[in-house]
């Protein structure tokens, strides 16, 4: 069984205008609800690729019924720790002339709460997979991630972690089977500019002699990178196509990875490939990647 968990999810308010001037009135012309998260994403586009998964995490008021009843809509099984008080943040992102985001704080979350969130994980067992992605709420203590592999470590189960630098290094000790930095992220984990696919390699396989198995760089427009746990590479450049919402391309990313590597009985190469194809046929669609988008895509890539 998949497991994903989104510690702060949230309802997107996507809206389009031509121009964006702060301090007067500004109307729309194209506006979207979308339930939000990172491990969300990866439970919708594993469920439009054909997988079942459960979404774990954190939801109150509202805004967390809302999330909960579209994840029902795309055939998502979630199990969520339901707060008592506040609701899930609301995000707004504004797409004009350039993009701008306005994040909310998302609820408060007790060390009760958190603790039926780990008694959910304690229950997967050898073979599952887990996807921790995100950002951590300032209601959560800054090691949770730690915590949980910590809890899970032995257990036999693939652990795949896509967040940001601080959190990703300090989980590394715990071997997860799969990260997925950028680029740009990767560099700045070691205090250098990347600028060549072998300098990514070799940051790689640091990352690597800290204890991640398999390292995943997606590099935007550029493609992706793979360094398998064998000392295996593999690169494959951008499908074409114009870009269309970046939003949940990583995370679409990471759920072909792992449909590809569960449906050629963990074929690296091909898992790599599906991960490709799916994170750009998110970025070329206003919605999540779709089982029919994907295919057609890696046809230009196999």
């Amino acid at each position: 069984m998949i497991y994903t968990v989104t510690f702060n999810p949230s309802l997107d308010y996507i809206v389009r205008l031509d121009h964006f001037t702060a301090g007067e009135i500004n109307r729309v012309n194209y506006e979207q609800i979308l339930g939000g998260g990172k491990g969300i994403n990866v439970s919708i586009v594993l469920k439009n690729l054909g997988h079942d998964s459960t979404a774990l995490g954190f939801v109150a008021g509202f805004t967390g019924e809302e999330i909960k009843r579209q994840l029902g809509e795309f055939g998502v099984k979630s199990d969520f720790v339901q707060l008592d008080q506040g609701f899930s943040r609301i995000n707004v992102k504004v797409k004009a002339d350039s993009e701008t985001e306005i994040n909310g704080q998302g609820p408060n979350i007790s060390e009760n709460k958190q603790a039926e969130l780990f008694a959910k994980l304690d229950k997967l067992e050898a073979g599952d997979t887990l996807v921790l992605a995100g950002s951590i709420p300032k209601a959560l203590p800054d090691d949770i991630y730690q915590r949980i592999m910590a809890r899970l470590d032995g257990k036999g189960i693939r652990i795949v972690v896509d967040a940001e630098k601080t959190l990703l290094l300090k989980v590394l000790q715990y071997h997860p089977f799969l990260i997925k930095p950028n680029n740009h992220e990767l560099g700045d984990m070691f205090g250098v500019k990347l600028t060549s696919h072998e300098e990514i390699l070799t940051y790689a396989r640091r990352l690597q002699e800290k204890g991640a198995q398999n390292v995943l760089i997606s590099m935007a427009g550029e493609g992706a990178i793979l360094l398998t746990a064998a000392g295996e590479s593999y690169r494959c450049p951008a499908p074409k196509g114009t870009l269309v919402n970046s939003v949940g391309a990583g995370d679409s990313m990471v759920a072909g990875f792992i449909t590809g590597f569960m449906e050629s009985n963990g074929d690296f190469e091909q898992a790599f490939h599906m991960g490709v194809a799916t994170g750009s046929a998110s970025a070329f669609s206003e919605n999540l990647a779709t089982r029919p988008e994907v295919e057609e895509l890696l046809k230009g890539i196999v």
